[in-house]
């Protein structure tokens, strides 16, 4: 599941793995004055190149808030972020040394503490890293933050996740993280957008996910969802489209109990095919209007 960052980077800093530096709930200081230069440089690279996408493939909510990460020539600064999302939606952003326990990511989402790595790639590493850096946390995931909806239903994810450690359930929940936070899409009226942080800081999943004959694109059904595996090692086989985050919020918002009692036992379901009676969007053209 993919619960939380992990940190490396530069040689003066703590290695990849060290938690030296952290509180006991995981967090700890960003350090901004120890970013190099080179990776200041790297970070605004990646930056100017995911912003071309974004227009036409980027969901609404996405785009009117992504100008809020900071200036766009360095790594922002968590503080100052936060100082904006508190007042847009009482969140925060707090740094962490590297992957922390689940129990701790879901009590930070709870208390709308949105958990963000340190490290950033290597030059090398600039198109493709195993596990996510500041540059996906930031970029992928703070934005829709500033959004009332999604915001909440951050929060409810994470009183879910606690919820879901107590009755082992944290399958059903990763792939509900998995199909919405980091691979999920939205219909509007000028097609399908994108709102999943995966798809949004990958250099060619995001037009793999709108515009390719490959992918299923299937209406959001949170049993469909919660049964799904997922695949982590190239693009996916099938994507979930939700209308709206209202939607999404009150699918999720209900105590999952009994829904994972009735799942319990259930077959998983095929991420590479339609079921009957499923409802399927058609993929977007190869050059989607702006929004």
């Amino acid at each position: 599941m993919p619960v939380a960052p992990v940190t490396y980077g530069a040689s003066e800093r703590p290695p990849r793995g060290s938690y030296e530096e952290a509180r006991d709930d995981y967090t700890c200081d960003q350090h901004w004055e120890r970013y190099t230069p080179l990776e200041h440089a790297t970070y605004a690279r990646l930056l100017a190149r995911q912003i071309k996408q974004a227009p036409g493939q980027a969901c609404d909510e996405f785009i009117a808030s992504v100008d809020k990460l900071g200036p766009s020539d360095r790594i922002p600064r968590f503080d100052a972020i936060s100082t904006a999302l508190r007042q847009a939606t009482g969140w925060e952003v707090v740094a962490v040394p590297g992957l922390i326990p689940e129990h701790a990511f879901f009590s930070l989402l709870a208390e709308r503490r949105f958990p963000v790595t340190t490290w950033l790639r290597l030059p090398e590493e600039f198109d493709y890293i195993v596990e996510p850096d500041v540059f996906h946390d930031l970029y992928g995931h703070v934005p829709l933050l500033f959004d009332p909806v999604f915001a909440d239903y951050m929060q409810a994810f994470g009183r879910g996740g606690l919820k879901a450690h107590g009755l082992q359930a944290l399958e059903y929940l990763a792939r509900l993280y998995w199909y919405t936070v980091e691979f999920g899409l939205i219909s509007t009226p000028h097609g399908l957008r994108v709102y999943g942080a995966g798809v949004l800081s990958s250099v060619g999943e995001i037009h793999y996910a709108l515009t390719s004959p490959k992918p299923q694109r299937l209406a959001f059904d949170l049993k469909r969802v919660l049964l799904t595996p997922y695949k982590i090692d190239h693009y996916q086989s099938s994507y979930f489209v939700v209308d709206s985050f209202d939607q999404l919020f009150a699918a999720t918002a209900p105590d999952f109990a009994p829904l994972y009692a009735e799942l319990n036992g259930q077959a998983r379901l095929p991420n590479d095919a339609m079921l009957g009676g499923e409802r399927s969007y058609p993929p977007n053209i190869s050059n989607p209007r702006p929004n």
